[in-house]
């Protein structure tokens, strides 16, 4: 059993179904979490999980946080040496999927998918790295769009692929005290995927050898395990969490 007592997670996109996932993975295993998350209705919803999640409101904090934004990482960043003093693991987890063809795409969509999934991983990493004590882990989150390109998601395929090699650079220049590493989930059945599977039904899973969805708790595991002294000799990875969809030479 991994034992996280007395470490720090700060995981932003927390209000979405893997972020709620890696919380309370997190949570379940000893760690004081700080919780950010940003759009309709992610205030109230994040507030109201972290209730759930820790009544006694000791072990857990929710600050709303826009990752575009370099200060409101800042913010963050303070929220996390106020309140616990330290961060040991970050998983800047926020992200945007929307579909869009490249011929009709508007300038505004092209850059706010940028912005979100990618320069908010830079904004979270470049405010917390100070704070992060040295056995500490960071943990991205990409995609099978970065490895296999996605229909309608050029936008979204090039922030996760730009990812891979944004936390590649980032694990030589945090080694030896920084662990960076990238989980690469697949179809994972969260709301993110929901409109996918009502307009394509049982054929967006038959790509999958598995043959199922993966679960947000799947995806959450792998990450606690990143994390973890279990893995204290990986860094600069990614470990693909997608069924075989992507079987990779």
């Amino acid at each position: 059993m991994l034992d996280f007592n007395g470490k720090v997670l700060l995981l932003t996109g927390a209000n979405g179904g893997i972020g709620r996932s890696i919380a309370k993975v997190f949570f379940d295993l000893g760690a004081h979490l700080v919780l950010s998350d940003l759009g309709e209705d992610s205030s109230s919803g994040g507030e109201g999980f972290v209730r759930e999640l820790d009544p006694s409101g000791r072990r857990v904090v929710f600050v709303p946080a826009d990752v575009t934004q370099r200060e409101d990482c800042d913010a963050l960043a303070k929220v996390c040496r106020e309140r616990f003093g330290r961060v040991d693991f970050l998983v800047p987890g926020a992200g945007i999927y929307r579909d869009q063809l490249v011929e009709t795409m508007s300038d505004d969509q092209w850059r706010q998918t940028i912005e979100v999934n990618l320069n908010g991983v830079f904004h979270c990493c470049r405010a917390m790295i100070p704070l992060l004590r040295d056995g500490g882990s960071i943990v991205t989150l990409t995609s099978v769009a970065a490895h296999r390109g996605s229909y309608q998601h050029a936008h979204y395929s090039a922030a996760k692929g730009a990812i891979l090699s944004f936390s590649r650079s980032l694990a030589l220049e945090l080694a030896p005290g920084i662990r960076v590493n990238t989980v690469s989930p697949g179809l994972i059945e969260t709301g993110m995927i929901q409109h996918r599977l009502e307009k394509e039904g049982a054929s967006l899973v038959e790509p999958t050898p598995l043959r199922r969805l993966g679960q947000p708790e799947e995806v959450a595991k792998v990450v606690a395990f990143l994390c973890s002294d279990w893995a204290s000799f990986i860094t600069g990875e990614t470990v693909q969490v997608n069924g075989g969809l992507y079987i990779a030479g």
